[in-house]
Formats: structure tokens, sequence, C-alpha cells
């Protein structure tokens, strides 16, 4: 199986750009050299190829100053002997005088490509590598070079290149294939994830599903599939019999209606099917009943019928819950043993936390282990102000200050560690912004947000109560004030990409939506074993219609963080997070005041675009990194970040695509290898592997 992977795609403005300006959200960077000028049109430009290119990109170019000189592109590719495909786009942007001639050759490192060549008047063409090529040493040049008849220098509106990934794995089973994306068809389900191979490569198979790729001389095969809580409507698909080495399927909580379908029994695999949690009606299939080995849940469907009780386990004369008896086994000795893991971690964890683990801190070797994470489960509860006094022995241990008032450590049960926020009286943040967090943190439950464990609304005592975070926020951890270790780029990155996840799930799974507005790293909580979530809801905001693109309120959040069209407009969207979340990118990168006067550019997102603008990145890098990361993985880091810090929030990604595009640093990191930049030379193009569905160069 192959792919084409990008490792460049590249024009002459200041912004990047992409959907919806690019229909197939290509990411084009901006570059550009002294020794260049900008060539700039208000017409429009005929872009109707196959590549389909961006209106903005082609409506740029770039010319060299000297109208005499050579035009020349360099990049830097690893391993050096990789093949790549290059793509050169063309358009002339200028109206010429009758005896004006612009006319040049094309080379790419020394070796004649094409030419003489003139660009057509505001009407893109296309050079494109019907053979791939490579380059000596991994170094690139492409040289544009003006004929002896030309009186106009070369002209060069944008570029991209892609290396040819050859996949070890068969494309997935192609009943397989036909089945999922009959199942996607139905439901219309329009997760990101779900483009491109369902199972290959491994890393990037679509959510909710697990395949085989164990045995690569056969095609991978899905295995099971989990669409629990995904809003499903309808009736269960047939396109499900197709799957026909599905082990585990997940349909519980949605709204699927209609018979069980009897194809069900028929798929020799299925071990087990939750289907609990729906509106199906009709009898169960008795051959579904009686098939050896398979795990039934159909709780919570009303209107259900069960032929000869077999969906009811007998017992103390009470009516049990419709599940195979074997689930029921299951399930309690599955809660038994959580029950004492919970238990031991409770008794074990200390009062406070004496630093990150050593899979976390930046180690010799720069290589990190991983380390499984317990879990507080609790209930939201009101307590009353006498019960906070007690779990705070009386307001003894402080954690921390903030514009809400103090924040005590606190016992519930004598046993669970929670953080208590108790509202200062001469706060700014008042009972609105109390009432704001507690409705939000009551409705809304994810693994990156911080858990409510319950509240105090007594009179004048306020006080939110939170599960305990040891590890205290991000800011902390980077500015070294908490201890004296370093967190190492693949820590760092694994904390972004969790809180990425969290703010995805304010933005995507909840409805109505919310918009976080106060994004920072002090509101990045880090728990011990530095998992990341999101905290500090109080300035929240959520959409109270259904497809509203905005809402018009009074700018709230913190400075440097804020979203500059938000502070101009009053118009709040979810890219105003989409901005403050790429300033954190930038921290997480530079470990640099978000605002500092003694800078040229004070705000960290002027700087770091300044210093780019040289080629160079080495010098916007944490140097206490002390240059252990993948430099692939951090040239994404930072071209993610700056498309987050776009003026305009209509160019900016969406949390989903963030999510992705960090997952993607972070596999990076993980695996150390793949295309690496040259993180010496200035004047490098950038590596930006992003994912593509692509079979050949032409399929785009």
């Amino acid at each position: 199986m192959r792919s084409n992977t990008k490792i460049m795609t590249v024009f002459f403005i200041n912004d990047c750009v992409r959907f919806p300006d690019d229909v197939y959200d290509r990411k084009w960077y901006p570059i550009f050299q002294n020794s260049w000028t900008q060539v700039t049109t208000n017409l429009n430009v005929n872009i109707s190829t196959i590549y389909e290119l961006p209106q903005s990109v082609m409506s740029t170019a770039a010319t060299p100053l000297n109208a005499n000189a050579t035009l020349n592109i360099t990049w830097t590719i690893e391993p050096p002997t990789t093949p790549f495909y290059s793509y050169i786009h063309f358009a002339e942007l200028q109206s010429l005088r009758a005896n004006d001639t612009r006319e040049f050759n094309v080379t790419l490192n020394g070796e004649y490509t094409i030419g003489p060549y003139s660009p057509k008047p505001l009407k893109t063409e296309t050079i494109q590598d019907l053979s791939p090529e490579q380059c000596n040493g991994g170094a690139c040049i492409l040289q544009l070079v003006e004929t002896l008849k030309s009186t106009l220098p070369p002209l060069l509106n944008a570029i991209e290149a892609f290396t040819v990934i050859d996949f070890p794995q068969m494309e997935t089973n192609e009943d397989d294939v036909t089945g999922i994306n009959d199942v996607q068809n139905t439901y219309g389900l329009n997760r990101i994830s779900w483009q491109g191979d369902p199972c290959v490569p491994k890393q990037y198979s679509w959510d909710g599903l697990n395949c085989n790729n164990s045995d690569i001389s056969i095609p991978p095969i899905i295995i099971s599939l989990d669409l629990s809580s995904s809003g499903l409507n309808g009736v269960i698909t047939q396109g499900i019999q197709n799957l026909t080495h599905l082990q585990y399927l997940d349909l519980s909580d949605n709204n699927l209606t209609g018979d069980i379908p009897k194809f069900l029994a028929d798929i020799q695999s299925l071990l087990v099917i939750n289907l609990s949690g729906n509106n199906l009606t009709g009898s169960v299939p008795l051959s579904l009943l009686q098939k050896k080995g398979l795990k039934l849940n159909v709780e919570g469907n009303p209107h259900l019928l069960c032929t000869d009780g077999l969906c009811v386990n007998k017992g103390d004369g009470h009516k049990k819950k419709s599940i195979i008896a074997p689930v029921v086994a299951s399930i309690a000795s599955i809660a038994i043993l959580i029950g004492a893991l919970v238990l031991f971690f409770v008794l074990k964890k200390k009062t406070q936390s004496k630093g990150p683990p050593a899979a976390y801190v930046q180690a010799s070797n720069g290589r990190s282990r991983r380390s499984a994470e317990p879990a507080i489960v609790t209930k939201n509860k009101r307590f009353t102000y006498s019960e906070v006094m007690q779990m705070t022995n009386n307001f003894q241990r402080v954690l921390g200050k903030g514009g809400f008032g103090i924040v005590y450590h606190g016992l519930v049960n004598g046993t669970e560690q929670v953080a208590i926020k108790i509202l200062s009286h001469s706060s700014s943040q008042g009972y609105k912004q109390f009432k704001a967090e507690v409705e939000l943190l009551l409705r809304v439950h994810h693994k990156n947000l911080v858990g409510l464990v319950g509240y105090c609304d007594e009179g004048e005592n306020l006080a939110l109560i939170y599960e305990y975070m040891a590890n205290g926020d991000l800011k902390e951890h980077m500015s070294g004030t908490r201890n004296h270790f370093i967190l190492n780029w693949g820590t760092r990155l694994k904390i972004v990409v969790e809180s990425a996840q969290g703010l995805e799930y304010l933005h995507n799974g909840c409805k109505p939506l919310m918009v976080h507005r106060d994004i920072k790293t002090t509101n990045i909580l880090l728990n011990e074993q530095f998992d990341a979530k999101l905290a500090d809801f109080g300035l929240s905001r959520s959409f109270p219609i259904e497809g509203e693109t905005h809402v018009s309120t009074a700018v709230a959040g913190t400075p440097g963080y804020l979203d500059p069209e938000y502070y101009r407009t009053n118009w709040l969207t979810e890219k105003s997070d989409v901005y403050s979340f790429g300033v954190v990118l930038l921290e997480i990168i530079t470990n640099q005041p978000v605002i500092d006067p003694r800078r040229e550019k004070p705000h960290i997102a002027e700087w770091v675009g300044e210093v780019l603008t040289k080629g160079d990145i080495k010098n916007i890098m944490d140097p206490s990194l002390n240059g252990d990361y993948d430099s692939t993985s951090v040239w994404k880091a930072v071209e993610l970040a700056m498309c987050c810090l776009n003026p305009s929030s209509a160019r900016r990604p969406n949390m989903s695509q963030v999510v992705i595009e960090l997952n993607e640093c972070l596999t990076s990191e993980n695996s150390r290898g793949g295309a690496i930049r040259d993180m010496d030379s200035e004047g490098s193009i950038e590596v930006s592997l992003t994912f593509g569905t692509e079979v050949t160069p032409l399929a785009r």
C-alpha cells in the first residue's frame, strides 16, 4: 500500500492558508527571503485545474529583487535517499508591456527540468514530476534561471513536494471497507478521523474501530466497532453484516429503533453485543439468544420483548436487568477488581507531589516510559459550609490563589483528596461566574476536564470542590517555580494533546457548544500521573441556539491570550479558544513569557513570527531541552501554533483538526523517525507531515 506525505506547501504572503480557502485542506505556509520582492494582483486568477489551488495562493508570487538574479528555493529531506514528487505552480500576475518578456528555465539540483517557460497571464499552470526525484545528500535546490531573451526576472507562485510512503500493511479487507462505509453513510457520521483507509496505518485507524493488523501478508480486518453515544438514529443498518470478522459491537446509548436484525446471529465471530439504552422494539431473535458464547446487553429498551424470559436472570424473587448472565458476572468481577485498585491507590497517594514521575522528566537519552493512571470516581454533591470547613480542617492548607479566591486542600470522607476553591468576598468574580462553572461542570464529563466533586452554595459562602490535581498547573512546571524538573518534549506534547481533547469536547461534544474563553497554561492542571485537564470555567459561554456561529458578548479573558478579533468585534466564536490555545502551544515550545516588554516584538506570536521569517527555529526553542526532540515534531507544532494564531478566525483550524495534528506530532516524537529537517539551515523549507488518502501524485 502506498500513500503520499507532504514535505512542503509554500507560497509568498504572510498568512498560512487552509480550508475553506483550500477545498482539500492542504496547509499552505508562507516563506519569503530578503532577496525577493512580492508580486500581487487583485484580479481573479484562473485556478480551474485538477489541483484546485486557492485563489489567495495563486494571486501572489515572488521574484528576485535583482532583475538578473536566479530565484532559488532550498529544502532538506531525510533520509537523504528519500524519493519525492514536486509540483510547481505558475501564473503571470503583471501586465507585460509589448516589449517585455518573462522567460526562464527550471532546474532541480542543477539538472534541467523544463524550459524555456513563460507563465500564462492570470492562468494557473503546474509543472509536475512524472517520476520521483532524489537530491544528493538530501539537500535540494530548485532554481529558476532567466533566459538571455528575457527582460523580466523569474516568477514563482507556489510549490508543493511529496514523499512516497510504502506501508508494509495491505489495504483493509474489501468487505470490511464496504460495511463500515455503509455504516458511515447510513448514520451520517462526520468524524474527522473517518477518512482514508479504516485500519491503515495502524496509528491513524478510525475512531471507534479496532483492527487486526498482526499478519502483514493478509488485509487487516475490523474486529471491534464502538459507536456508543454517537447520536445514531433509525434502524440497525444491514451494512454491519459485511463486517464478518467483528467480535465486539457496541451501539449503546443512541436512538436506534425497529427490530434487532437476525443477521447479527450469523456473524460467527461476534462475542459481545451491547444494544442497551436505545428504543428498539419487537422480540429479541431466538437465534441470538441461543448463540453460544455471546454476551448480549439489551437493557434500557422499554418496548423490547424477550422470548422465554432468556433476557431475564431470576434470583431473590426480583426481576433483574435484561442482560445475559455472563455479562453480569464479568462486570461484577471487573467492578471488584477496580474497587480494589482504587482503594490501593487512594491509600498509597501522598498528600503532596514530590515532582513528576521519571517517565515525564527530561532524561539523558530523551526517552520516556509510559505509566497507568488511577482515576477518582465521584458523584456531584451539594455540601454545607460546615462540611467544607471539616474537609479543609478549618482551611488549614492553602494550595493557591486566583481571581476567584483561595484554593484549599481537603479530604472527602477522610480519604479522597480534593481542591476546594472558596469565593472571596472581595473577588471580582462573583456569583454569576460561580453559577456558570457549577452548571457547566454538572452537565459535562470528560477525562480531560477537571471533575467537580461538589459545591457549596450557602448564603454568602460559595465553594467549588474539585478532584485534586497533585501536580498543579502547567505554568508552574514551565516556569520552574514548582520544582527543578524539566518537562521533556514528549511530555509537553502529551499535555497539550490532552488539553486539546478537553477543549474539542467543549466545542463539539456539548449541546449547545461551549467556549471556554480563558485558555492559558495556568488553567491546564496536572494530576499525579501528569494527565492534563482543563480547569476554571467561570468565563465559559454557551451558544443557546444550535447552529449559531457566534454570540455577541462583553470581552473577557486574559491579556496575551485574548483573541484580537474577539477583542475588536465583541463576537465570540469557538475560534477564540483556538487562538488562545495557539499561544499555549508557543509557550510549551519556547518557554518564554507571553508578553515580554524587553523584546522588540513584545507578544510571543509576533516574536516567533519574526524569527521564523529568517528561517531559524533553534532561536525559539526552549534551550533547556538541549536539542533533545524530533525536529519534524517541533516544526509541525510551530506551524500549527501559527495557524491557530491567524488574525482571521475563519482561517484558523478547529479543535478537531488541532487534536489530529498534535497526535501526529506526538507520534513523530515517540518514533523519532521520518523526514527530519536540517535545523541549522536558514531559509530551509518546513517539513510538514500531513496524512492524506492519495495513492498517486495526481489523485489530489
